[in-house]
């Protein structure tokens, strides 16, 4: 159904997210973050929004994301038709993919980084996924490049197994405007939320974000 991944750029500190679906909507659904907490993807095949919320709560308590993901799907009878990845502030993660998910599914869990999908038409998806992303730190400054390059090699290792319709991004730091792009349904989202993230970080709509307040800085203008 989904493919993710969370990530902490140990150069910058930006907690970043992206995702991408052969359904509707999956910036909305599956992708939370914070900079005050970290991230969450909450995905599979009865995805649980609440989860979503829960876990920045919890993250935002000062929670592992050991303890979060232990915390809600103990507490949730319908878990095992769920996925969740949680990434800490500190680049603690964790991961759960519940046995009713539709083949293939499965999760990776790195330094600062988790990787998971399910319904994936190919088994080698995320570990093609974890190589993109590897190959990507240290040569490339531009963190959202490198989360949007790791979505590109899960997409063209077989991607969810009905095709890729909906794609999204998420990067959050206390000293930045937090990035929140997507593309909800289109024949090529990936290419559509590319373009789109070009144009938000380029002239002029860079300088204006440059002015809008952040958690450090909130009275900047």
């Amino acid at each position: 159904m989904t493919f993710s991944i969370l990530a902490r750029d140990e150069k910058s500190g930006a907690i970043g997210c992206a995702a991408a679906t052969g359904n509707l909507a999956v910036g909305a659904w599956v992708l939370r973050a914070s900079a005050r907490a970290g991230a969450v993807a909450t995905q599979g095949f009865s995805v649980s929004p609440l989860w979503g919320d829960d876990a920045l709560v919890h993250l935002g308590q000062g929670a592992s994301a050991r303890d979060t993901v232990d915390r809600l799907t103990a507490a949730d009878t319908g878990r095992d038709h769920r996925q969740l990845s949680v990434l800490d502030c500190s680049g603690g993660v964790a991961a759960w993919t519940g046995a009713e998910n539709t083949d293939h599914k499965g999760q990776i869990e790195g330094r600062g980084y988790v990787i998971a999908g399910n319904w994936l038409a190919s088994e080698t998806v995320l570990g093609e996924m974890e190589a993109a992303f590897q190959g990507g730190a240290g040569k490339r400054a531009d963190f959202g490049r490198q989360l949007l390059d790791t979505l590109a090699a899960g997409i063209a290792a077989g991607s969810d197994s009905r095709g890729t319709l909906s794609a999204a991004i998420k990067i959050v730091h206390p000293k930045r405007a937090p990035l929140d792009l997507r593309v909800d349904y289109d024949q090529d989202p990936l290419g559509r939320l590319s373009a789109i993230y070009d144009l938000a970080t380029a002239e002029p709509y860079a300088s204006w974000i440059n002015v809008v307040p952040t958690l450090e800085d909130p009275h900047r203008c």
